[in-house]
């Protein structure tokens, strides 16, 4: 076994042993990933790919005859269990011989039938919650993985690089989102989430949906996409226009721009996430515009381009070194339009270091 997945390892079993627990489910696809290798990824909250079950001297990856291949080559070091009857089936009989009285499991990703149906074959076992210790793990990176997103940073950034001069007032929303999944595909493993593309009063909506509206001059254009590579994430937004931008939108993108500087010029390791969204959100509230920040400053980005940690209001965790987070503020104005921008930050110690090019914003 590699040693990172062995360094990974060691550590959850020390949350076994710390909590007196006899085994651990794990059901979420990162953190999978994350501990075993095994890239296979679930086609949805109700058909997975597979689970890992780690017990104190034992580690096993369950998966079904779709992925035996794959799990083979990927998790060499795990003990492999091709189920045909299902999850639940296969836990019964691995129990059965195996001294386990308690099971934690991941609540977030384990859905109820699937419980219920996990309960039902093991009654006699005790289940514990133990939700977010793994996502924990994931929020330091390693020195391997902060080179992993950059990659994916990169890739994103050459994308739109590359669209930028051939976007033209008059192209639809789904004709630009539609160039900026191909290039992820040429030059990542596809897009990290699928694209926003919005503009005029379509750029309120923080998360918009492309559509067939054509886009015109001195509107907002939101952007916010990214790439996966190596199984990692990138995340950005711009807001771009064509000529003058329409009134108040050259004001709006100022007060923007000044509110993320000031963020990414405040993050550093041991403040609470919530003291870094506060400093962008105050920006924003003395310009007038509180009430139309509708959304958090940042999250953290990894495996999964939405995780631990958040930048939010309600945020009481503190930041530490090796953590990847956006910082993405944003004014959104109902029927007329709105910007966001968005940059990847690594904290450190005394500070935070840019991973996103500057490239692509206006001085106004």
């Amino acid at each position: 076994m590699k040693s990172h997945y062995l360094q990974r390892m060691k550590r959850v079993r020390a949350i076994l042993a710390g909590r007196g627990l006899d085994a651990f489910l794990i059901t979420c696809p990162e953190n999978r990933r994350y501990l075993s290798g095994f890239t296979a990824e679930d086609v949805g909250i109700s058909e997975s790919a597979g689970a890992l079950l780690i017990l104190r001297k034992e580690a096993i990856l369950l998966t079904d005859g779709r992925y035996e291949v794959q799990a083979r080559e990927e998790a060499p070091d795990w003990h492999l269990v091709i189920y045909r009857r299902g999850l639940a089936h296969a836990l019964k009989n691995l129990m059965h011989d195996r001294n386990v009285h308690n099971l934690a499991y991941e609540p977030v990703f384990l859905s109820c039938q699937r419980f219920d149906a996990i309960k039902k074959a093991l009654p006699e076992t005790e289940f514990i919650s133990l939700g977010g210790r793994i996502e924990t793990m994931r929020s330091i990176k390693s020195s391997s993985e902060v080179e992993s997103l950059k990659k994916a940073i990169f890739a994103a950034e050459k994308v739109l690089g590359g669209i930028w001069k051939d976007i033209k007032p008059g192209m639809t929303e789904k004709e630009i989102a539609w160039r900026i999944i191909e290039g992820l595909w040429q030059h990542a493993e596809g897009p990290s989430f699928s694209p926003i593309v919005a503009s005029g009063p379509n750029a309120a909506l923080p998360h918009a949906v492309p559509t067939d509206r054509p886009i015109g001059e001195g509107e907002p254009i939101l952007i916010d996409m990214g790439a996966r590579l190596g199984g990692y994430c990138s995340d950005m937004t711009r807001t771009i226009f064509f000529g003058e931008p329409k009134s108040p939108f050259r004001e709006i993108y100022a007060i923007v721009r000044k509110a993320q500087i000031a963020a990414q010029n405040a993050l550093k390791a041991g403040l609470i996430g919530k003291q870094v969204d506060q400093v962008a959100r105050d920006v924003i509230k003395d310009a007038g515009y509180g009430p139309r920040f509708v959304h958090s400053l940042g999250h953290g980005v990894g495996l999964a381009v939405h995780e631990s940690p958040i930048l939010s209001q309600r945020s009481r965790k503190m930041l530490r070194p090796g953590m990847v987070v956006t910082v993405e503020p944003g004014i959104y104005l109902p029927d007329q339009g709105g910007v966001r921008l968005e940059n990847m930050a690594l904290v450190e110690a005394d500070g935070a270091t840019i991973l996103s090019k500057n490239d692509w914003f206006y001085e106004f």
